[in-house]
């Protein structure tokens, strides 16, 4: 009863801010370009990141999009730097953000760009000579771009003044909404039945395979009824349509964070450090466990900004386990390569484990595709 009362604030604050936009009181523009939003409901940890990277390879290899110019705008989440930027691969997570340079260094011909403001965002991607004159772009570094055709919009789900083409919300397998809270109690950050107001929603950090009841069971308390597995839609509130589809986490083989350093014979070693700055470690934990005894495990808040004592002392740990390797993931991976002066031998020891999501059949991927590609198409041509 107490958390309803101290919640009660919070909560009207988001039903009158949602009721305005969606009565049209307070307005929504949309990019001059087809937009993809990927989010979520709850505060991270449902794997933003690499499902914005399975967006960007399908746009990629398409017929439409493939030969046009692809951006992503992204808010650069603890970043120092201010306003818009594009992302230099040669550049630091302190200056752009961990996630907007781990895209860029992974899609290098994908214009990645961060901007707090996201409608003056998709503007600077669309007209990029504005960043030339506009007194808002004063502080970007690099303002040479191709105006893009299509934008990718990361964590933009909540920003309701930027109306996307197609809105992809994202819910943790692990953690339904429906037994969440709404921070700083639990972890959502919006109203629970914003679910509804996407285009496809994904379950993601699934488990490998599911029983088609298993996912209609699930789907049930979420408000989705009469899923059916072969169409992969169900019935959401007020009679609407729900795509749902599942997507599981692939943990890929250790890489070394410094490639011209790293010693892959610690790769084989049977145990390992874990160090990592995410919001929940626990599925690497368990993965790092099949393969390697973890002597020792750092764990820090999500988007920890590293400094050379925190290097120092997952160093002296290390040096007390001399053949274990030490291990974090893609994302942290950004952060320490900020660290000047790197301990002597810790390089050659330090590996990241990248992952990739998948659907868990052929079938969700041909049904996520169909619906996305679908979508672009017709703004495209609306546009037109």
């Amino acid at each position: 009863m107490l958390e309803k009362i101290l919640l009660a604030p919070y909560y009207l604050t988001l039903k009158i801010r949602h009721a305005l936009y969606n009565k049209g009181i307070r307005k929504s523009h949309s990019a001059d370009v087809p937009t993809v939003c990927v989010g979520n409901i709850t505060a991270g940890g449902t794997g933003k990141t690499p499902h914005t990277e399975m967006i960007l390879k399908a746009l990629l290899r398409s017929d439409d999009w493939g030969m046009r110019e692809i951006a992503v705008l992204s808010r650069g989440h603890k970043r120092r730097s201010k306003g818009f930027q594009q992302v230099d691969r040669r550049g630091t997570a302190d200056f752009y953000g961990d996630e907007p340079l781990q895209i860029k260094k992974k899609f290098p011909g994908v214009t990645v760009a961060v901007d707090k403001d996201r409608i003056e965002g998709c503007r600077f991607l669309t007209h990029p000579e504005e960043l030339k004159t506009s007194k808002k772009a004063r502080k970007c570094e690099n303002k040479e771009f191709r105006p893009a055709d299509v934008i990718v919009l990361d964590d933009a789900f909540q920003h309701r003044a930027l109306k996307a083409t197609f809105n992809i919300v994202l819910v943790d397998w692990n953690r339904p909404i429906y037994k969440d809270k709404l921070l700083p109690f639990g972890r959502l950050r919006d109203l629970p039945e914003r679910l509804f107001a996407a285009d496809v929603v994904i379950v993601t950090k699934c488990p490998v395979y599911l029983e088609d009841w298993e996912r209609i069971e699930w789907l049930k308390p979420l408000g989705i009824k009469d899923f059916d597995p072969e169409t992969c839609e169900g019935t959401g509130r007020k009679g609407k349509k729900m795509t749902v589809l599942f997507t599981s986490i692939n943990y890929c083989p250790l890489e070394p964070i410094y490639p011209e350093q790293g010693n892959l014979r610690y790769i084989y070693s049977k145990m390992a450090i874990l160090f990592s700055g995410i919001a929940k470690d626990t599925p690497l934990r368990r993965y790092l466990s099949d393969r390697y005894k973890i002597v020792r495990r750092f764990a820090f808040p999500d988007h920890y900004r590293y400094t050379t004592a925190d290097i120092k002392k997952i160093s002296a740990a290390s040096k007390n386990d001399p053949t274990a390797v030490v291990v974090t993931t893609e994302k942290d991976a950004q952060r320490v390569r900020d660290i000047k002066k790197m301990p002597e031998g810790l390089p050659e020891r330090l590996f990241q484990v990248p992952i990739q999501v998948a659907f868990l059949t052929p079938h969700e991927q041909e049904v996520f595709e169909d619906r996305m590609l679908s979508a672009l198409r017709q703004a495209r041509t609306e546009e037109i």
